[in-house]
Order: structure tokens, then sequence, then C-alpha cells
């Protein structure tokens, strides 16, 4: 009775630390060795960061081992204890489990996995991006162990997004500007600060891209600048402050680390940003720039404005800007049009005519749809975004391969619909004595 009381105990042990092991084709992640296996490989991985306590981890395990034994040889396949491992998920921004990511050639910019969670999926989508890596290496490009080398010095950026500050420039650039501002002071010769520049470099890029250079990250030479340090009660290297018009400087308190320094701007970006503009579609000039330009484009398709009227359009549009902001550190882009004005697009995403409002949601860099599957409502559609940022969900090709034809249309006037006019009939060319032949 002992031995199997402590057998059991044992199986639960096991099963609460982890829920992959030694013996199978999932490569166990830690702190200690992703650098080293992940980032400096000039292979494709595909990372699970999961929970052991996560039933959909749980419910997935088996698809995962599945799909690493049949990558084995083409695909690493890895898998990281997110709960015991809190300080490398942080770095990736997980924020729900199981949280996939890509890393491709550039293993400084992970992709995140958007497919289902079935081994034959998983394969399917890990064989498409080696293809894409070995075809964007014959286009020259290059990653893999040379990212992972800068990586481990602290990163890839290019220094000409850091902005250089001085004491004749800094107010004029920072404190009268709109814009927030990370500013790092610090010394040439101090050990920390060289750890930090290719960090801060690659921050830089990321973040002046992903914000679109509404946050900007600068530096100054402390050792030269000694009256701007002092101004700041800066003592140590390197010390980093924020800045937002009007408001007194805040210290920086989060990690040195590429993936710490982005999420905090983005952070301090999405506390300040308006939420994103809602677009009608009105040409094509509109889906192309808003689904090219962001990672996702959200479409509504709204009913006909015969069947609302202006105040039913109006709170489906009003359910759609509460989205917008409560996902606007996401910056996606939002769209909507009404039911049968752009036909070829409903046809691409499988809306087909029926069922408005609907909602679908595109990645154009991949011609992937996800489509809302529950209601038109706050609850409904925050569940359906919150699914697609953590990679749940299914999804399908948009029909044709590319963003379909759009027939160019007036804007909405805001108003209530009107019926078409209907032709008076001229009667008077009508002998009413023949009308009356015909009865029966």
């Amino acid at each position: 009775m002992n031995t199997l009381i402590g057998a059991v105990a044992c199986t639960l042990i096991l099963t609460v630390n982890g829920l992959y092991s030694s013996s199978d084709d999932v490569v166990e992640l830690t702190p200690s060795n992703f650098n080293r296996e992940v980032i400096q490989s000039d292979s494709l991985w595909l990372v699970e960061f999961y929970a052991p306590w996560c039933g959909h981890c749980q419910r997935l395990t088996p698809d995962w081992k599945k799909a690493a034994t049949a990558l084995k040889g083409v695909v690493k396949v890895g898998a990281v204890d997110a709960d015991q491992h809190k300080s490398l998920a942080g770095q990736y921004n997980i924020r729900g489990f199981p949280t996939i990511k890509v890393f491709g050639l550039n293993k400084n910019k992970p992709e995140d996995y958007q497919g289902a969670r079935s081994s034959q999926a998983i394969v399917d989508s890990a064989l498409n991006s080696l293809k894409s890596m070995v075809k964007d290496r014959l286009g020259g490009k290059t990653g893999g162990s040379d990212h992972g080398r800068q990586q481990s010095s602290g990163g890839s950026g290019s220094k000409k997004d850091v902005i250089e500050l001085t004491d004749d420039n800094f107010d004029k650039t920072v404190l009268d500007s709109e814009d927030i501002w990370l500013v790092e002071f610090f010394a040439p010769w101090c050990g920390h600060c060289k750890n930090l520049e290719p960090e801060w470099a690659a921050a830089a890029t990321d973040v002046k891209e992903q914000t679109k250079g509404k946050v900007k990250l600068g530096a100054v030479d402390a050792t030269v600048h000694q009256m701007l340090a002092s101004r700041y009660g800066v003592r140590g290297f390197p010390t980093i402050k924020i800045f937002r018009k009007g408001e007194d400087p805040e210290d920086y308190d989060g990690g040195r680390t590429r993936p710490d320094i982005v999420a905090r701007a983005l952070d301090l970006f999405s506390e300040n940003a308006p939420p994103p503009e809602l677009l009608e579609i009105l040409n094509e000039d509109v889906l192309k720039k808003t689904c090219e330009d962001y990672q996702l484009c959200i479409i509504a398709v709204l009913p006909h404005i015969l069947d609302t009227g202006a105040a039913g359009r109006n709170a489906y549009l009003d359910v759609m800007m509460k989205m917008a902001e409560k996902y606007k550190k996401k910056i996606w882009g939002w769209l909507w049009t009404e039911a049968g004005a752009q036909m070829d697009l409903e046809a691409s995403l499988g809306i087909g005519g029926f069922g408005y409002p609907a909602m679908a949601a595109i990645n154009a860099r991949k011609m992937k749809y996800a489509l809302l599957k529950g209601s038109f409502s706050e609850t409904g559609i925050h569940e359906f975004l919150r699914d697609l940022s953590m990679g749940r969900g299914s999804t399908a090709t948009v029909g044709g391969g590319a963003l379909p034809k759009i027939n160019p249309v007036e804007p909405w006037d805001g108003k209530d619909g009107e019926l078409p006019m209907e032709d008076d009939i001229d009667l008077s060319d009508v002998e009413l004595d023949d009308l009356e032949k015909d009865e029966l």
C-alpha cells in the first residue's frame, strides 16, 4: 500500500512539475539554455510556452510531442514551463497559455503561431515556415546564428534609431515633444552600459516600427553632458528615464533586454495612444493600406442600413470602438462595410451573404483569416480577439490567396436609409374597357 501511495505521489509531482520529459523529442528550454539552443541556432524553432496546470496545454501535449517526433532532424521543437521560468516568458511578453512562437531566420523577432493545434497543422505550418526561411536565405537575407551571436552580446538593431541627445538639443527634442521618450544616461567606460548598448539599439528599431515613431529611444553621454545628467539626478550608469510632455520624468525600473524594453515602450504607448481609427471600406486603398500596415485587420460586415437604421448601426460601431480601445496595444487595423456593398470581400472570407453582422480578422502577410463564431457583442468579440492574440482558433486561407477587389462606394452619411423611389405608373394610355374584358 505504501509503495502504491508513493508511486501515485511521484506521478503527481511529475505531472505538476512539467508536461515533457527527457524521453520526448520536445527540447526542454530554460533561461540557462535558451540562448544557446534557440537564439544562437541556425535551425527553425517552434517553442511552446506553457503552464502545467493549464487545461489547453495538457490537451496540446500529445500533439506537440507527435509533431516534434515527425519534425525530428528537420525543425526543432521546444517547450518552456512559463510557470517555472517566468523571466523567460516575460522576455517574450507571454500573457496566456499555451503560446507558440516561431523562431525563424531572425531569432530576435519570433512570430506568433496562428494555426490549429493538431499535430498535422503544426507540422504543415513548420514546413511552410522552413520553406520561407530557406527562400529568404537564397535571396541573400542573413540571420540564424549571426542573429544569435548578436543577441548573446545584447541583441541586434540600428544605432541610427537611438537619438543622440545633448545639452543643446535635449529640451527641444525631448521636453517639447508630443512623443514619449525613454532616455539612457550612460558612460562610455561603464561595462553595464556596453552590455545595454546593443539591446538599446535593437529595442529602438522595434519600438520605432511598432509605435509608428510615437515612442522614441535616446541616449546621453553623461560624461560629456554632465549638466544634463546632474539636472536629472543621475548618479549611476546606465540610468534610464521616461519623459512625457508636461510630466515629471519617471525612473525606468524594468529589465535591460530588448524584449523588456520593447514591452515597456508598448505599455507606455498604449496608455497614451488614442484608439485606432475605425474606417469604412470605401475603396481598394483603404483595405490594402490598413491590412498591409498592421499585423491584423479586423473587418466587420454590418447589416444593410434599411435593416438597422442609424441607431442600430451606430450601436454596432460603438461595440467595435470599445474593442478597438481595449485592444489598442495590439496596434491592429479596424474596418467595416455594409452587407452587400463588397460581395467579393464577403465571398473571400466565407461570409457569403448571410448572418450579419459578421466579423473576420485577416493576416495579410500570410493571407489567412479567422471568423467570429460567437455573438457580435463586447463579450463575444473580446473572446474572439483574445483567442486570436493567444494563437488559438481556426484559420483559413483568404479566397483567391490575395486581398479581393473592392468596389468604390460613397461613405455612409450617418442617416437612416431610404427606400428607393418607385416610378409613378402613367395609366392615361390604358383603356379601362380593355381591362374589364379580362375579367373571369
